[in-house]
């Protein structure tokens, strides 16, 4: 996989890329600030070699504040097809929510923790989702931001089981992940994610039901 891998701090930026490498990626650009990110991608799509994948901490230079997550939504509207995950220090929900509803978040986009890089596994599967077109969306930001006891809008249709697979999909976990962790067989939790795609008005044939779904879950917490 080529990625384009953006984050200021030297020794994180250098971590990062050995994760990546170490697992058979190539990290075919790294930049260190949000301007830079912005412009080698442009240039790149210019020649038809869009990365795979792009990853970019939040907080980057010239603002130090959120321009990381700016530029990757100026890209996501720059490049509908390019799947980007956002690594962040803070568990806050406005930054997830505006990511997810970006222009081109059916490409593929996560938000995930910057502690949980530490967590290899866990994080080159977030790489392999995002990068494959999926949504993951750190758990402890899922907490965060979950509301359980006070569902709004069409969430207020999901049993109480329903709503706790929508919650582990938002998570980035599978069917299979889903079954395992509550016990289920596959075709009960595949029955379950059929009714939350029907009662939030993703009928068969939808394009996109899981993102689109999860960009639900999301919007009405």
């Amino acid at each position: 996989m080529r990625i384009v891998l953006a984050d200021d701090a030297a020794l994180i930026l250098a971590g990062i890329k050995e994760i990546l490498q170490s697992s058979g990626h190539e990290v075919v650009r790294d930049c260190t600030d949000a301007p830079s990110l912005v412009s080698t991608v442009d240039a790149m799509a210019l020649t038809a070699q869009l990365p795979d994948l792009v990853i970019t901490d939040v907080r980057m230079p010239p603002g130090n504040t959120d321009d990381g997550l700016r530029a990757a939504i100026d890209l996501q509207d720059r490049h509908r097809h390019l799947p980007i995950l956002v690594l962040s220090a803070y568990v806050t929900g406005p930054y997830i929510k505006e990511l997810l509803n970006g222009p081109g978040a059916d490409a593929g986009v996560g938000y995930l923790l910057k502690e949980k890089v530490g967590r290899v596994g866990d994080f080159l599967r977030a790489v392999e989702i995002v990068a494959g077109g999926g949504v993951v969306v750190d758990p402890e930001v899922v907490r965060h931001v979950t509301k359980p006891d006070s569902p709004t809008g069409p969430l207020s249709r999901l049993t109480a089981r329903e709503t706790e697979v929508l919650t582990m999909m938002a998570e980035g976990e599978s069917n299979k992940d889903i079954a395992d962790a509550l016990y289920l067989s596959n075709a009960a939790v595949s029955k379950h994610v059929a009714n939350v795609f029907l009662k939030l008005g993703m009928p068969p044939g939808e394009d996109n039901r899981r993102v689109k779904a999860i960009l639900t879950w999301l919007e009405h917490q």
